[in-house]
């Protein structure tokens, strides 16, 4: 890991989202984990920029890893995705000290010298995504010298590169407790279920995680709490999953400049000079700016608001998000059947962009958080007290 007075360094983060490109397309169609894009994440000290500056870390702003992740999106938004996980772990515990300060202290000692990968596993086959309500079936019993973890997750980002999972479970005490564990990769009973096969975002490896009765230090356990405090706060995470969105405002700029290049590339014998200068191509490439450019207007002007509430974040999430699927859509369309193949670049983009909205809260969620707020808006001024009425008398005599 190289470490910066500054939180990145823009030359480094430029040759990081080389490097991801150059791989991306060898791990989109092996779907393996992208260790090639991962190394160079973390040779560049990209992993531990959250990491809080009493930690001796950079401690990057919210805004700050915004950037760092449209950047790595460029390149390879599998690698971005997993990153992002680790990234806002650190922020996490940036923010609340919720870790054991030893356990921490350990796992930042060990990312000296290899990738720390940290993602949560929360998504359970019956439950589906905590985001909509609900608490884990899986259990964690206490043992004399820990605990046993047992049950099964889906949707594990990075499941066979991960260090260590951070596994929601509840504990088999009474009454019983809800918390996260902090289980290393590669222990006896943990069982990495390989049926990620989406559309996109393929070399993410999405895995399910089968864990049985995986024995882990009693110390190994995050935010314990009764089950009525459990819940999943999704106003609480707006800013968070905003900043995820820029991996993805990355994907459509590379989808942009493939657009870009093969318009400036492309010479039809009858026209005798690139399509770029037809009228056809410059608007679209001014509606593929639009889209483009807005969305990252969108995402870093409310990022930047240290007044915005979470209805903000939410918006400007759903917003951006959908522009940025619109973009890619256009790019493709417009250059026709060289924008299906593979050749260009464009028709990997157009599948990973399709996962923009798809994390959670998911999309219908965001939107009736909205909607109960402005009935509550709506609530609120009708029963506000009004302005008590001008007495014009006065004012004519004054």
């Amino acid at each position: 890991m190289i470490a910066h007075e500054t939180p990145f360094d823009p030359s480094l983060l430029r040759t990081t989202t080389r490097a991801l490109a150059d791989a991306a397309p060898e791990a989109d169609r092996t779907g393996d984990f992208p260790w090639v894009g991962i190394r160079a994440v973390h040779e560049n000290g990209l992993l531990e920029s959250t990491v809080a500056s009493r930690y001796g870390g950079a401690g990057a702003t919210l805004y700050e890893v915004a950037t760092i992740l449209a950047a790595l999106g460029r390149g390879d938004p599998s690698v971005a995705l997993i990153s992002a996980m680790t990234i806002f772990s650190h922020l996490g515990q940036a923010t609340k000290s919720h870790w054991p300060e030893d356990l921490y202290k350990r796992l930042l000692t060990q990312a000296k010298e290899h990738p720390l990968l940290i993602n949560a596993a929360r998504v359970e086959p019956d439950l589906g995504s905590p985001a909509r309500g609900g608490l884990p079936a899986t259990l964690a019993r206490r043992t004399a010298s820990g605990w046993s973890i047992t049950g099964r997750k889906r949707f594990v980002t990075g499941a066979h590169g991960l260090t260590h999972f951070l596994v929601w479970a509840h504990t088999d005490e009474a009454p019983a407790r809800v918390g996260t564990f902090v289980v290393p990769n590669k222990l006896p009973g943990i069982r990495v279920i390989e049926n990620w096969n989406s559309l996109g975002m393929r070399a993410s490896g999405s895995h399910d995680v089968e864990y049985t009765d995986v024995e882990i230090p009693l110390e190994n356990v995050i935010d314990l709490v009764d089950p009525s405090v459990a819940q999943q706060d999704n106003r609480a995470h707006a800013a968070i999953t905003l900043a995820l969105t820029a991996l993805y405002l990355g994907v459509a700029e590379a989808a942009q400049e493939a657009f870009i290049r093969f318009a400036h590339e492309r010479i039809p014998s009858n026209l005798g000079h690139p399509i770029a200068r037809t009228e056809r191509f410059v608007t679209l490439s001014g509606e593929i700016d639009l889209l483009v450019s807005g969305a990252r207007q969108i995402i870093f002007d409310a990022l930047k608001d240290k007044h915005a509430d979470a209805e903000k974040h939410i918006r400007a999430r759903l917003i951006a998000g959908r522009q940025l699927r619109d973009a890619v859509q256009v790019a493709v369309r417009g250059i026709g059947n060289p924008g299906l193949g593979n050749e260009l670049g464009l028709e990997r983009h157009f599948r990973d962009i399709q996962s923009v909205l798809v994390h959670a809260p998911q999309e219908d969620t965001c939107i009736s958080i909205l909607g109960r707020a402005a009935f509550e808006r709506w609530k609120s001024e009708k029963h506000a007290p009004s302005a008590p009425p001008l007495n014009l008398t006065v004012l004519k005599t004054a």
